[in-house]
């Protein structure tokens, strides 16, 4: 993902989830995704569906473990 379509994503989320700290980041080495931070802490992942040039999409993927929810 280029460093705009980060920037753009993380406006999106912060403004989506009324959260200022959430933070996207572009991974090392691996151009169809980033990863999704709330402060310092790792939430998920975001991909890249660009499949048909003129839908363009993302998938926001969230680990929920059963520990956390306790």
């Amino acid at each position: 993902m280029s460093p705009q379509e980060i920037q753009k994503l993380t406006r999106y989320l912060q403004k989506t989830f009324q959260m200022p700290s959430i933070d996207v980041k572009q991974r090392p080495q691996k151009a169809d995704s980033a990863e999704v931070f709330i402060g310092d802490e790792f939430i998920g992942l975001i991909y890249r569906d660009d499949e048909d040039e003129d839908d363009i999409s993302y998938d926001f993927q969230m680990a929920i473990l059963s520990f956390d929810l306790e």
